[in-house]
């Protein structure tokens, strides 16, 4: 099954609403940015959980941007971990499956070494999620600086290295690679099941530079490469939901 949504539900007193919108529309999926804090309550978050599996609406979390777990700073590595934990604890509730992260940078480090600090900073945040008994799953994200820790490579040997899920951003790989993607070629190194992050995107030779409206091209690239596969596909475009019905629409004609 392919479910499609936007990044986003509107705030705490919004959800309701939106969720019931967003069934209405044929929308099955949403991504709730926690973009610089944890902005719901774990009382709040099973509520907005409810709604959502009542509307059949599958959520997932975006962690803050505020990570770094290859920082030189050992209080920031800690403080990173806290709050993907807090988002893996609002998660547990909402009965969202995955948290969404970008784990860090290169600094100083060189690619192995900032490699080695961050999987083992996962190592340990999976065993805080083991303790606990939430079901929940860290998604490390492709990234799309080249600067940035988050090539395919890293993110899938992480994956194969320490059990985490992940989120593959179509949009920050081809950011990452000048412009150049291949989504066949991507989507055959992946399984059958995988997180989807899309949109269109604007770039320089360093990577990244701002999300942007996705095309319907890019969007019909992406749809037939995927067939087969059950995904999600959270857009982050300036107007995600638009753009995830745009998604819908085309997926319904192919």
């Amino acid at each position: 099954m392919m479910r499609i949504g936007p990044a986003g539900i509107g705030g705490i007193k919004e959800a309701l609403k939106v969720l019931e919108k967003y069934n209405k529309q044929g929308i099955k999926a949403a991504e709730i940015p926690f973009t610089y804090q944890v902005w719901i309550s774990n009382f709040q978050a099973k509520w907005i959980g409810k709604i959502a599996k009542k509307f059949d609406v599958k959520l997932s979390i975006h962690a803050p941007y505020f990570i770094n777990l290859n920082s030189e700073d050992k209080k920031k590595i800690e403080a990173s971990k806290k709050r993907i934990l807090d988002c893996c604890e609002r998660a547990h509730y909402l009965n969202a499956e995955l948290v969404v992260f970008h784990p860090g940078y290169y600094g100083k480090s060189s690619k192995e070494e900032t490699y080695d600090n961050i999987k083992k900073a996962i190592l340990e945040m999976q065993g805080v999620i083991k303790k606990n008994k939430w079901g929940v799953k860290l998604a490390p994200e492709t990234t799309g600086k080249v600067n940035v820790f988050g090539s395919l490579d890293e993110i899938l040997r992480l994956s194969k290295e320490t059990g985490c899920s992940y989120c593959i951003d179509f949009a920050h790989l081809k950011a990452r690679n000048n412009g150049k993607i291949d989504y066949k070629w991507i989507v055959k190194k992946l399984p059958k099941k995988f997180h989807i992050h899309f949109s269109g995107i604007e770039f320089t030779s360093k990577g990244e530079r701002n999300h942007i409206l996705t095309e319907e091209s890019e969007i019909k690239e992406l749809l037939m490469a995927l067939k087969g596969r059950d995904v999600t596909i959270i857009n982050e475009s300036p107007n995600p939901l638009g753009d995830s019905l745009k998604t819908k629409k085309i997926l319904d004609s192919l």
